[in-house]
């Protein structure tokens, strides 16, 4: 079957705003769900967790079992998994069995997320539709994950908490559907073997107990016993894990080697830290909007929606800047923007609204990480060869969810040490403020990578629509 890409392009589109969906859409659901199924309050936060390690972990091995076995049979196995574990985790009677179906859908999405934007580097390889593609890809993206929220917030009030669940399910046979239409069944990429499972069971387990350990620091100090202990074995999973990819693994995860590349190294620290702010932003613009402002799940869905409208506008502005200014420039501006709305919204008060307090620096912030989202993407595979373009957008993936993860444990917890144990609205408010100045210090971060580590490139060369050449930026 010849490729579409027209359709190749919808499909990876419906399956990114899935995915992106799924990781907001329970947020405002969580006090249903907690009261529904009977989780503690440290349980509830495993069903955000279980879907953001699964899926964060398992990428690399996701991506690399694209390239081996064909972008469009991943595809269509993961989006058959993440349908099924939607419907599963709908009917869940139990917290573990919620938990356990947030796991599989991170497992489904760890499979057809990279296959998809694999597909997506091979359907455009280079010119202006590669940052038009692009540009459409990272709309949709943080389309899915602003809306999420709105999408969860109507569910749960109107429809009863369990459709947060369900909702995945149309989503999922739709892409499908475009997928199997509009994919061309290619070769696979890369050359036959047995897929690095050691390492990707490593890796999750590593990162699962890194955040493990963060987030019980709410009962167990940092220099408890515990919380070291609990650190300590993450470490030496991740040790175990670098040592296997390096001298035990035949064909490993991720090729360390890949790594040197300036631009898919620093895309990636780029990204992690992104990951982080962007995830916990979610979160205390959740609670402020609906904890001190007194929201309804609906109205605090809907008052986010302007960062979903700035999200889309800052990426169709990138796509116009994409064809004059570096890629390392880009993601300078695009990370100074985003910072500078997270200081402000740094600023919320107590006895603050919504029109002042939230919705200007809300669309500072927006914009900024418009901006961000299609160069990230592009810098991260820049120079990749094309057996290894599943591997490299599963890491980048990758490193945006395990951001996501250790940036909702990491400033999650030191809000509420900075709030302590006061439930006023003050008390509240202060300590997501702290929140908030915590991300724009993560996204000063992110430029200084961006600055030290990315490789300067000439506009006007292919490396900015995406070929895979790199070339010096004049001095």
């Amino acid at each position: 079957m010849a490729a579409r890409p027209a359709l190749t392009l919808a499909a990876v589109a419906v399956v990114q705003f899935m995915v992106s969906v799924d990781l907001s859409v329970v947020n405002l659901g969580l006090p249903q769900i907690a009261a529904g199924l009977g989780f503690s309050a440290v349980g509830l936060t495993w069903v955000i967790h279980a879907y953001a390690l699964t899926f964060g972990g398992l990428l690399l091995l996701g991506g690399k079992v694209a390239d081996r076995y064909g972008h469009k049979r991943v595809l269509l196995l993961g989006l058959a998994v993440f349908g099924l574990a939607s419907l599963a985790g709908g009917f869940a009677q139990e917290p573990g069995h919620l938990v356990a179906g947030r796991a599989l859908q991170g497992i489904g999405a760890a499979a057809l997320s990279p296959a998809a934007l694999a597909l997506l580097a091979v359907t455009f390889p280079s010119g202006k539709a590669r940052v038009r593609a692009y540009g459409i890809w990272s709309a949709v993206n943080a389309a899915g994950g602003a809306l999420g929220v709105l999408i969860g917030g109507v569910l749960t009030q109107y429809a009863g908490w369990r459709w947060v669940m369900f909702v995945s399910v149309p989503m999922a046979a739709i892409a499908l559907a475009l997928a199997w239409r509009g994919v061309a069944a290619a070769p696979p990429t890369a050359s036959g073997g047995r897929p690095d499972v050691l390492g990707a069971v490593l890796a999750t387990a590593g990162m699962s107990l890194l955040v493990f350990g963060v987030v019980r620091t709410d009962q167990y100090a940092w220099t408890s016993p515990v919380t070291l202990a609990t650190l300590a074995i993450a470490v030496a999973v991740l040790t175990a894990f670098v040592y296997v990819e390096r001298t035990t693994t035949r064909d490993p995860l991720i090729r360390l080697g890949l790594l040197t590349n300036r631009s898919v190294a620093g895309a990636n620290s780029y990204n992690l830290l992104l990951g982080a702010a962007m995830a916990s932003s979610f979160y205390f613009a959740s609670l402020y909007l609906q904890q001190v402002l007194d929201a309804s799940p609906t109205m605090a869905g809907i008052q986010l929606l302007p960062f979903a409208f700035g999200v889309i506008a800052g990426a169709a502005v990138a796509i116009k800047l994409g064809y004059r200014l570096p890629l390392r420039t880009m993601l300078i501006i695009g990370g100074s923007v985003t910072a500078a709305g997270f200081a402000w919204l740094g600023l919320i008060s107590a006895d603050g609204s919504f029109l002042t307090d939230v919705l200007g620096p809300s669309l500072v912030a927006s914009v900024g990480f418009g901006l961000c989202l299609g160069p990230v993407v592009s810098a991260a595979t820049a120079g990749v060869a094309p057996g290894e373009t599943g591997a490299a957008s599963g890491l980048l993936s990758s490193s945006r969810q395990i951001g996501a993860s250790l940036g909702l444990a990491a400033l999650g917890t030191a809000a509420h040490a900075r709030t302590g144990r006061s439930t006023t609205i003050e008390g509240l408010t202060e300590g997501y403020a702290f929140g908030m100045t915590l991300g724009a210090a993560l996204l000063i971060g992110a430029v200084l990578i961006a600055i030290a580590v990315l490789p300067r490139t000439s506009a006007a060369t292919p490396a900015e629509h995406g070929s895979p050449e790199l070339v010096p930026e004049p001095e």
